[in-house]
């Protein structure tokens, strides 16, 4: 019977291990799909992470372009606007020097409109002084002249024609004489 059971016992063994070698290689199956699951539900949340994050962009730089385009909408009528109103400032100096202040007050009155009307639209005039010192960032040297004094070196001498912006943005440069 010791041979008999022997062999049985090595029999019941050899099953147990062939059961357990299945059971084994089921498992790992299923670990591999589980883990695969688990690695598509991470691509599937990183490309949707990229989406949402790569719209958020999309949705802030139109939004962004669309406040510039509001901001400069107006740009082309103010740009051929300002001759008149450089026209008008002229006009304005002249008529200063008339005897008929009637009309000097009228016309000015029709001055200042134009200018609280061309600011309202969100046109400034660039700061740009007799003695400033000279930056290429908000002027245009037209020419430069001997300094009349040491002082006026390398600065502005005259504004020749004035500059305005729109926004943060120069649209037209102010034209300037530098000194020498």
């Amino acid at each position: 019977m010791n041979a008999e059971n022997q062999e049985k016992e090595q029999e019941i063994d050899e099953t147990t291990l062939d059961a357990n070698q299945v059971d084994e290689q089921v498992i790992v199956e299923e670990l591999s799909i589980e883990e695969q699951l688990t690695q598509d539900l991470a691509s599937e949340k990183d490309k949707h992470l990229r989406l949402f994050a790569e719209f958020e962009n999309y949705k802030r730089r139109t939004s962004k372009e669309r406040m510039e385009l509001f901001k400069t909408a107006n740009q082309e009528v103010l740009l051929a606007l300002l001759p008149i109103l450089d026209d008008f400032d002229r006009a304005m100096i002249e008529i200063s020097k008339s005897e008929d202040e009637a009309m000097a007050k009228g016309v000015n009155l029709i001055h200042e409109k134009l200018k609280n009307t061309l600011v309202s639209k969100g046109l400034e005039e660039v700061e740009v002084r007799a003695g400033d010192a000279f930056n290429a960032d908000f002027a245009e040297a037209i020419t430069q002249i001997p300094a009349p004094s040491d002082k006026l070196k390398g600065k502005i001498v005259d504004v020749l024609e004035k500059g305005y912006k729109l926004g943060d943005k120069i649209i037209r440069f102010p034209k300037v004489v530098i000194g020498q």
